[in-house]
């Protein structure tokens, strides 16, 4: 599956019927961490969960197969980033393809940064600023 450059976020949820319309829900926390505003108008992609086996016809490895996507991001890597928020504990978080969200101590908002990721997990990175950026580079 070809993933667009224009992903703005990924999450699981349940299709509800309400007596002739269905419903999805956005977890908070996209909205609150994510790069998506409520009011506005976005494309939704339905992907099939791994309990559901209706890809048969398809000829499509089947989503438990395949697992998770990979990280977008590789122990080592070194990004210049800019920090988009504090998350509670006060550390900046930054976010790269497809809403994969980095973890960097010592920031502030707004604030560019070189990054070296030190640790990758299944949906979040940690970092550690190598280098502080000028706004102008």
């Amino acid at each position: 599956m070809e993933i667009s450059d224009q992903l703005r976020c990924v999450f699981s949820a349940q299709i509800e019927d309400q007596g002739g319309s269905y419903r999805l829900e956005v977890p908070e926390q996209e909205i609150l961490l994510g790069d998506i505003q409520p009011g506005e108008t976005y494309r939704v992609a339905i992907v099939s969960s791994p309990s559901n086996d209706s890809n048969e016809d398809t000829g499509t490895e089947p989503e438990r197969e395949r697992g998770p996507p990979e990280p977008p991001v590789e122990q080592g890597e070194t990004r210049d980033v800019e920090i988009e928020d504090i998350g509670d504990q006060g550390d900046g978080i930054t976010r790269v393809e497809r809403g994969f969200v980095v973890i960097v101590p010592d920031t502030e908002e707004s604030e560019r940064v070189s990054i070296e990721i030190t640790d990758v997990r299944e949906n979040v990175a940690f970092a550690e600023v190598v280098d502080r950026l000028s706004y102008y580079d």
